[in-house]
C-alpha cells in the first residue's frame, strides 16, 4: 500500500521543475456590496486563456511572461469590465463588477441564499465545481467533498437511486429548491435526483447550508438545505457535447447548446441527456433520459424567463439490500424480485421496475421598481406519475378485494400475482421575493414567501393473477388522495451597524394544511386531516476582526411537519383515542471563524462549532402497528453537536491542497427500543414485548468522524491531476449504539485526471478519467435493520441488511465544447 502511494505521489509531484516566470492573480468583487463573486469569468485577452474564480473570487493565470495584459471580467447579473495588470505585480488586485443594465432575473435565488453576513454556515459549489466531477454520477456524488457529506447508492456506483446526508440528516430532512422553488416531495419530504437525471450540466450553482440556515420555501429544513440555481445569463453562443462510458457499461450523453444574448435581450438554452447502467449490484439497471430549456427576455429594468426540465427513469429495484451473511460471498446479490417458478427453482422476475415521469415548469419575472428595489416572483407546475411493479407470492385474495376461488369441494384463497403501485400527483404555486438596498449599503431587506399545493393519488392495480377470481382488467385494490397546502412567509434583513459588525435577522411564519382519505396500501381507511402553524426566527452577528479574518454566530429555530407515513402507519388505539404525531422543533446554535489569505500561497480555512437540540424528533424505535409496519415515534430530546473544520492552500501554482473534516456527537436521550416476541405461527402475530430503556445512545446513521481531502496538481499546460481521499466512521444501524447493529467506517480514495486542450477548430477539448474507489476497498455506505424474539429461542434475532458499494470502477468521458 505505502508503495502503490509513493509511486502515485511520485508521478504526480514530478512535473513540479516545470516552473513559471510569474503568476498573474486577482479577485473579484460585487462593486456595491463589496462581496466575494465566485463563478466569475475571467478572460485573457490575445493569449487564448481563460479561467474562473473560485469560492472566495480569486483567480491567477500561470507562466506569463513579463509585460502588460488586458483581462475582460464578467459575471451573470453584472457588466462586463476590461482592467489591465503590469507583471511583475506588486500584490493582489481587486475587480470590482458593476450591477448589469441588463436584469439578469435571480431575486427569488437571492433571497433564500445566506452571505458572509447572515452568520450562518454555508458552502458555495460554482459551475466549475460540479463540472469537474459530473461524469454521470447522481447529484449527491458531485457534492461528496462538502464538508459533513456522506453519500450512498443502491446500486451501488452512484447512478440511479441515491442518498446523501449532511450532518447525518438524510434528504427527508434537507430543504431543496431550484431556483427556489420546493422540489421535495409534499408527503415524504424526499427529493429523488433520479427523477431529474444530469441536471448537474444545467446548474449554475449550488449553496449548501448546515443546520436550519436562512427562510427557505417549502418543508423546513431540518439538518440542511440545498439550493440549486441552473443556467444563468450567456452572453455568448455556445454548443456542447459530453460523452461518458465506464464500469458496468454504464453510458452518459449530454448534448447541451445556447444562443447567447439575441438583440441584447433574449436567450434561449437546452439540454438533453441520456444516462444508462447495468449498476453494480445484479439486477440494478437505470435507464434515465432528461432534458431542459429555457428561453428569456432581458430588459433593463425587467427580466421574463420560462423554465423547463423533465426526467424519465426505468430502474430495476435494489431497495431490498444485502443479507449480511452474503457480504463475504456474493456481495452484489440481489434478492428483489425473487420467487420460486412451478418447479420450485430460483427465479427473478424480470419487470421488478421503478418508473416514473417528472416535469418541471417554471415561469420567473423579476423587475426593478427603483434604484434599491426590486421585485421577483414565480409560477411553477410540476406533473409527477409513475409506478414500481411487483410479482408477489400467496397473497389472500381478500387483501386485493377479491374473492376465494372455488374448485370443487377446494377453496383457494391465495394467488401468486403481479401489481403496480402508482403515484399520480400534480404540485403548483407561486414564489415572490421584495428586496431592498438603503443608499448607504448598510441595509438590506428581503420579504418573502411561497403558497403552494399538492394533488396527489396513490393506487394499486393487479395487472396478472395465477388465480384472477372476479377481479376486472388492471384492478384496483386500493386508492387514497393527498392535498396538502403550504403557505409560508418571512422577512429578513441584514444592517451593518459599525464598519466591523453587521446583523442579521429573520423571520419566517409557515402554515400547512394536509387532507388524506381514501384507503392505503393494506387497505386501512387512512382519511384524516391536520393543520400545523409554525413560526421560525432566526438571528446571526458577523464581526470583521480584519480583511482577512472574521466571526460570526447565529441561532435559528425550525419546525417540521410529520411525514405521510407517520399518520398512515398509525396503530387502531392511537386512531380510535385521536392520538396524531407531534411536529419537530430544531433549537440550532452556530458559532465559526473565517480566514481569507492572498497573496503568493492563497490559504482560506472554515471552523464552525454546532449544537443542534431536537425536541419531538421523530425516529423509528422498534414498535410496529396492526400489520407489522415500522413506526416512528416522537423521542422528546436528542442532539446533534461538532466541530466543522475546512482549509484550502495553493502550495505552489501548480499545486493545490484541500481538506476539510467534521468531528461530531450524535446522542438521543432516554431512548426506548421495543423488541416484539413471536410464535412459531409464519404469519404476522406478536405473543408479547421487550421494551429496553437507553439513558443516551447514538442516533442511527451519524458517523463521529467524516473528512474528505483533495491533492490537486497541474504537472503540464491543461493537464489536472487529482487525488482524493474520504473517510467515514462507524455508523450504527439503528438508536441503541449496538455492534451487532451497525456500519463499519471506511476510507475510499478516488483518482481524476482532466486533459483539456483548445485546437483550432473547436474552442475546446477535454478528455477526462475517474477512477473511483482505487484501491479497491469493500465497503458498506448505507444498510437498515430489524430484531424479533422466538418463542423457542434463548436470544434476540437481528436481521441487518446492508447496500454495498462498488469496488475499483472507471469512467471515462470526452467533451466538446464550439
Amino acid at each position: 500500500m505505502k508503495k502503490l502511494l509513493f509511486v502515485m505521489a511520485a508521478t504526480l509531484l514530478f512535473p513540479l521543475q516545470l516552473l513559471a516566470q510569474y503568476t498573474l492573480s486577482g479577485q473579484v468583487r460585487d462593486a456595491a456590496k463589496n462581496e466575494l463573486l465566485a463563478g466569475a469569468t475571467i478572460q485573457l485577452q490575445g493569449a487564448g486563456k481563460g479561467t474562473v474564480s473560485d469560492a472566495n473570487g480569486l483567480f491567477e493565470f500561470q507562466e506569463l511572461q513579463a509585460g502588460t495584459y488586458t483581462l475582460q471580467v464578467s459575471f451573470v447579473g453584472f457588466d462586463k469590465k476590461q482592467v489591465t495588470v503590469t507583471l511583475p505585480q506588486t500584490g493582489l488586485f481587486e475587480v470590482h463588477l458593476q450591477r448589469a443594465s441588463l436584469q439578469a432575473g435571480e431575486v427569488v435565488v437571492s433571497a433564500i441564499r445566506a452571505n458572509e453576513k447572515t452568520g450562518t454556515t454555508f458552502t458555495n459549489v460554482t459551475k466549475e465545481q460540479i463540472a469537474e466531477q459530473n461524469f454521470g454520477q447522481d447529484l449527491p456524488y458531485l457534492l461528496e467533498r462538502t464538508p459533513s457529506v456522506v453519500v450512498n447508492s443502491d446500486a451501488g456506483a452512484g447512478v440511479g437511486y441515491t442518498g446523501i446526508r449532511i450532518r447525518g440528516s438524510d434528504i427527508t430532512r434537507i430543504n431543496v429548491t431550484v431556483n427556489g422553488i420546493p422540489v421535495n416531495d409534499a408527503e415524504s419530504h424526499g427529493a429523488f435526483f433520479v427523477n431529474m437525471p444530469d441536471l448537474a450540466s444545467s446548474i449554475q450553482d449550488i449553496q449548501v447550508q448546515r443546520g436550519v440556515g436562512t427562510s427557505t420555501n417549502g418543508g423546513g429544513a431540518f439538518g440542511a438545505s440545498m439550493n440549486i440555481r441552473t443556467m444563468g445569463l450567456n452572453r455568448e453562443a455556445y454548443a456542447e457535447t459530453q460523452n461518458t462510458y465506464g464500469s458496468f457499461n454504464t453510458w452518459k450523453h449530454t448534448v447541451s447548446f445556447g444562443s447567447g444574448l439575441l438583440n441584447d435581450k433574449f436567450t434561449v438554452d437546452g439540454r438533453l441527456s441520456k444516462v444508462s447502467s447495468d449498476g453494480y449490484i445484479d439486477r440494478a439497471f437505470s435507464d434515465l433520459k432528461s432534458y431542459y430549456f429555457s428561453a428569456g427576455y432581458h430588459g433593463k429594468t425587467g427580466m421574463l424567463k420560462f423554465i423547463t426540465f423533465s426526467g424519465q427513469e426505468k430502474t430495476y429495484q435494489a431497495w431490498n439490500g444485502l443479507e449480511e451473511s452474503k457480504l463475504e460471498t456474493d456481495r452484489t446479490y440481489n434478492s428483489t424480485g425473487l420467487y420460486t417458478d412451478a418447479n420450485g427453482n430460483e427465479a427473478f422476475y424480470d419487470n421488478e421496475t421503478d418508473n416514473y415521469q417528472q416535469d418541471h415548469y417554471q415561469l420567473h419575472y423579476s423587475k426593478d421598481l427603483a434604484p434599491r428595489l426590486n421585485l421577483g416572483g414565480a409560477f411553477h407546475f410540476t406533473r409527477g406519475r409513475g409506478y414500481y411493479e411487483q410479482y408477489k407470492e400467496s397473497q389472500r385474495l381478500a387483501n386485493y378485494g377479491l374473492a376465494p376461488v372455488v374448485l370443487g369441494t377446494e377453496s383457494i384463497t391465495r394467488t401468486d400475482l403481479i401489481r403496480q403501485k402508482w403515484l399520480d400527483n400534480y404540485f403548483y404555486g407561486a414564489t415572490y421575493a421584495l428586496n431592498y438596498t438603503s443608499e448607504n449599503g448598510k441595509l438590506d431587506a428581503t420579504l418573502g414567501g411561497a403558497v403552494n399545493q399538492y394533488d396527489g393519488d396513490h393506487y394499486g392495480e393487479i395487472i396478472w393473477a395465477r388465480y384472477a377470481s372476479n377481479s376486472q382488467i388492471r384492478q384496483r385494490y386500493y386508492f387514497g388522495n393527498a392535498l396538502k397546502t403550504d403557505f409560508n412567509i418571512f422577512g429578513k434583513a441584514t444592517y451593518q451597524l459599525t464598519e466591523d459588525l453587521s446583523l442579521f435577522g429573520d423571520l419566517q411564519y409557515r402554515t400547512v394544511n394536509y387532507e388524506l382519505e381514501g384507503t392505503d396500501d393494506d387497505n386501512r381507511d387512512v382519511t384524516q386531516q391536520a393543520s400545523y402553524n409554525f413560526i421560525n426566527p432566526k438571528a446571526g452577528a458577523t464581526y470583521t476582526l480584519n480583511e482577512n479574518q472574521s466571526i460570526y454566530a447565529s441561532f435559528a429555530v425550525g419546525n417540521r411537519e410529520p411525514v405521510r407515513s407517520d399518520f398512515t402507519d398509525r396503530t387502531q388505539s392511537d386512531e380510535q383515542n385521536g392520538i396524531t404525531p407531534k411536529p419537530e422543533t430544531l433549537y440550532n446554535w452556530e458559532a465559526g471563524y473565517r480566514l481569507r489569505r492572498n497573496g503568493s500561497m492563497p490559504f482560506t480555512f472554515d471552523a464552525n462549532f454546532y449544537y443542534m437540540d431536537y425536541k419531538n424528533q421523530l425516529v423509528l424505535t422498534g414498535q410496529l402497528n396492526d400489520v407489522g409496519t415500522g413506526l416512528r415515534t416522537n423521542i422528546k430530546n436528542s442532539y446533534r453537536t461538532g466541530l466543522e473544520l475546512a482549509a484550502q492552500v495553493q502550495l505552489h501554482k501548480l499545486v493545490t491542497l484541500g481538506s476539510n473534516l467534521t468531528v461530531s456527537r450524535n446522542k438521543i436521550r432516554n431512548y426506548s427500543e421495543t423488541v416484539y416476541s413471536y410464535d412459531n405461527d409464519q404469519d404476522y402475530n406478536p405473543s408479547g414485548e421487550e421494551v429496553t430503556i437507553y439513558k443516551e445512545a447514538d442516533i442511527a446513521f451519524s458517523p463521529e468522524i467524516i473528512s474528505s481531502h483533495l491533492l490537486e496538481v497541474q504537472p503540464v499546460t491543461g493537464l489536472r491531476a487529482a487525488f482524493i481521499y474520504k473517510t467515514v466512521s462507524k455508523q450504527y444501524l439503528d438508536n441503541t449504539s449496538s455492534e451487532n447493529r451497525k456500519l463499519n467506517g471506511y476510507q475510499v480514495a478516488d483518482l481524476r485526471l482532466r486533459y483539456t486542450l483548445k485546437p483550432v477548430f473547436v474552442n475546446e477539448m477535454e478528455i477526462a478519467l475517474l477512477v473511483n474507489n482505487v484501491l479497491n476497498t469493500k465497503y458498506e455506505a448505507n444498510g437498515y435493520t430489524y430484531s424479533s424474539r422466538f418463542d423457542n429461542l434463548p436470544a434476540r434475532s437481528d436481521y441487518n441488511f446492508y447496500y454495498p458499494q462498488a469496488t475499483r470502477n472507471f469512467l471515462l468521458s470526452f467533451g466538446v465544447k464550439f
